[in-house]
């Protein structure tokens, strides 16, 4: 099991700035191995109870409350990580853990088994939440990211694109699985993660675009078409 526990801040941003803050962090910080032009992909699979209780503590904005998820990388990963991230005032604890592709297309399933067969704990803890409370897949997110790095207070700046969703159709290794658009184009999620604090020289360059707090989730964003009216 991996842990990190930091403070994480979400941000609204158009593309002409997203542009600029681009330029400016891929001077000063290191690009994440993985970047290339356009970023690199994520799709992440989202777990909830049958009455929606993980969405509905975000949108009453409990301090104490958590995310399921699946997540990989590419349709022909070979494994996929299990992530639970849990809210605590105002640090996000996430820790997660490597599944091979078989489980995780069970877990998709909402077949949970398997998690009995991994010595972590952590697979343990999991898999009680989610067969005590009833979990079943709810929406799969999918996105691109750039994300840049420094070493000081582990600093991850991410530039997240391209947000779409499914809330029918749950394989997260389905090549064309189809997916609506979540936001417009133009706008994207900035996300700014550290530990202890910003240092200044980042913040200053995030101060030169305009963008806007948010406490939307990706997990909210994707369930807003079919519980926009409860929330």
């Amino acid at each position: 099991m991996n842990e990190v526990l930091r403070q994480e801040k979400k941000f609204s941003i158009n593309l002409a700035d997203s542009v600029l803050l681009r330029g400016y962090l891929g001077a000063v910080m290191h690009g994440d191995a993985h970047n290339g032009a356009q970023g690199y992909a994520i799709r992440s699979l989202y777990f909830d109870t049958p009455d929606d209780q993980d969405f509905q503590d975000k949108v009453d904005g409990l301090e104490l409350r958590r995310k399921i998820r699946l997540r990989a990388y590419s349709p022909s990963a070979p494994f996929a990580m299990l992530e639970m991230k849990q809210k605590q005032g105002p640090y996000q604890r996430k820790r997660s853990l490597r599944v091979f592709r078989q489980d995780a297309q069970r877990l998709c399933r909402g077949d949970y088994q398997p998690l009995l067969g991994y010595e972590d704990p952590f697979a343990a803890e999991c898999y009680g939440v989610l067969h005590c409370r009833c979990y079943r897949p709810k929406a799969v997110v999918e996105y691109r990211r750039q994300a840049y790095v420094a070493q000081e207070n582990h600093i991850r700046i991410t530039l997240d694109s391209d947000i779409r969703a499914n809330e029918a159709g749950w394989d997260l290794f389905q090549p064309d699985l189809p997916l609506y658009p979540v936001l417009p184009p133009s706008q994207l999620v900035l996300e700014v993660k550290y530990n202890g604090f910003l240092l200044s020289y980042i913040k200053d360059l995030l101060n030169r675009v305009e963008r806007s707090e948010v406490s939307v989730s990706k997990y909210g964003l994707a369930r807003s078409v079919s519980l926009w009216g409860r929330s």
